[in-house]
């Protein structure tokens, strides 16, 4: 029998570097974990819990979740306090590492908020949705971002999401750090990504830079938008 399509919003994670030869398999295992527990505690600050969500999906270096579309969770907290905490999470981790591990064991995150209809057979999730979400998740000016970006987390948004969430402003999101910067093709059709590089406490030199992240990762994400099309 054919499956039913149920709308879900979607938040997907994907570590960076995550093939380096420094990342042996036992550091590779640690890191998963890792990912696992800071996703889980940024969602219980945002008041996700399990009876919110299907079980996460793991996607080897990465990890998929699928958010039921009930009243308790808008697509708001995704993006406040969610990723905020997330960052915050990733900062604490990496600040707490000996300099000397932090190549092998620093962790990085890209990160894609989307929603849509999918589809659930016996062996999992699939549909138009999520390959448009992992196409922004895995585009190659995503991951310039995160590599020119002095935090430790970037985010990209569909533009599902940008036009009914960011654009109106809701509280702690300003439309202004997000940026028109992935575009990719999902079944003949383009996708814009609005990418935004949540701002590193630590590296924050003004009021200003606060809400729209550091100087230096701003320009790059306008240098990035106003250059060709990505992929």
């Amino acid at each position: 029998m054919q499956s039913l399509p149920v709308h879900r919003s979607i938040l997907a994670v994907d570590i960076e570097r995550s093939t380096s030869p420094l990342r042996t398999n036992p550091i590779k295992e640690e890191l998963r974990l890792l990912v696992y527990r800071l996703l889980g505690e940024a969602m219980a600050v945002a008041g996700i819990g399990s009876r919110h969500c299907d079980p996460f999906i793991d996607r080897g270096d990465g990890v998929l979740t699928l958010i039921h579309p009930v009243d308790q969770v808008p697509k708001t907290l995704l993006l406040n306090p969610l990723v905020p905490e997330l960052t915050r999470l990733l900062i604490d981790y990496n600040l707490g590492l000996p300099i000397d591990e932090r190549s092998r064991r620093g962790l990085r995150l890209r990160v894609v908020v989307h929603a849509g209809e999918i589809h659930c057979d016996r062996k999992g999730p699939f549909g138009e949705e999520l390959d448009a979400a992992f196409r922004l998740l895995d585009a190659p000016k995503l991951k310039q971002c995160l590599q020119q970006a002095e935090g430790p987390l970037v985010l990209v948004v569909s533009e599902e999401i940008y036009q009914s969430i960011v654009r109106h402003r809701y509280d702690g999101i300003c439309d202004d750090a997000f940026h028109p910067v992935v575009r990719v093709h999902v079944a003949g059709r383009r996708r814009q990504g609005w990418v935004h590089v949540p701002a590193e406490s630590a590296v924050l030199t003004s009021a200003e830079e606060a809400v729209n992240g550091p100087r230096a990762a701003v320009a790059a994400l306008r240098r990035l938008a106003s250059g060709p099309s990505a992929a």
